[in-house]
């Protein structure tokens, strides 16, 4: 597995004002997958993404990469392992603007003082359509151009998972789609591992499986999804708090 989350608690704030964003959370990542996490909102997913990526820490439970217990580690520790083993793209782009497209890309080996892969450099380029806009700043890319340079910044270092945070959320359709393929392709096709959060079925229907919660539990699993299967499954998910009012 490349990652594991056991019963995960999670609390903000405390008395009355107290809030569960996990409630004994539990789920596996298996190594070169694509794994969608969806739900409401408040449903926890955000919040179970940052725990697993070590942004965040959680008040019982335990998350494991690989063979490493994260909320063993004190923040310096966590720090070095998200920027040694972990990539991660968000729906904003968080480009540098005053460094080039090759610059943004090859940023997380510069400041780990490790050399470019050429050979790697050359295919996640040539994959994800960049070779002419590599000497362009954020400024002169567009949206879709920008969150491509933001892919190839999360992969360049080769790391253990990929944690994206509604990565089309600020593309247009057509851009987005091409965004999920490439994600769809580097876990099938080069062994990448994926977690995304999303609120878009379609956008689901790319991963190999998603993830559902609700009320801060994972409450089910859809292997090799369907928009129309996860629309269904989440509107499973909706009907209790509509019922409750």
């Amino acid at each position: 597995m490349a990652a594991e989350a056991h019963d995960l608690v999670k609390i903000y704030g405390r008395g009355d004002t107290a809030v569960r964003a996990l409630d004994g959370a539990s789920v596996t990542i298996p190594t070169g997958t694509f794994t969608a996490v969806m739900g409401p909102s408040g449903s926890g997913k955000s919040t179970l993404m940052h725990a697993l990526a070590g942004l965040d820490t959680v008040d019982s439970g335990r998350v494991v990469l690989g063979d490493t217990d994260l909320t063993a580690l004190d923040e310096r520790r966590r720090t070095l392992l998200r920027r040694e083993r972990l990539g991660f793209v968000f729906q904003s782009f968080n480009l540098i603007p005053s460094l080039t497209a090759a610059e943004n890309i090859a940023l997380p080996l510069t400041l780990a003082g490790r050399p470019v892969d050429q050979d790697w450099y050359e295919e996640l380029v040539a994959t994800l359509g960049l070779a002419g806009r590599l000497h362009h700043r954020p400024a002169e890319l567009s949206g879709g151009q920008q969150q491509r340079v933001a892919v190839a910044r999360a992969l360049i270092a080769r790391p253990e998972i990929v944690f994206a945070d509604e990565p089309t959320g600020n593309l247009d359709s057509r851009s987005g789609e091409a965004l999920l393929e490439f994600l769809r392709h580097a876990a099938r096709d080069l062994g990448q591992t994926i977690v995304m959060v999303t609120h878009d079925p379609r956008a689901a229907a790319y991963a190999d499986r998603v993830v559902f919660l609700a009320d801060g539990r994972v409450t089910a699993e859809l292997d090799d999804p369907t928009a129309d299967a996860v629309l269904a499954q989440m509107a499973r998910l909706d009907a209790p708090a509509r019922i409750g009012g």
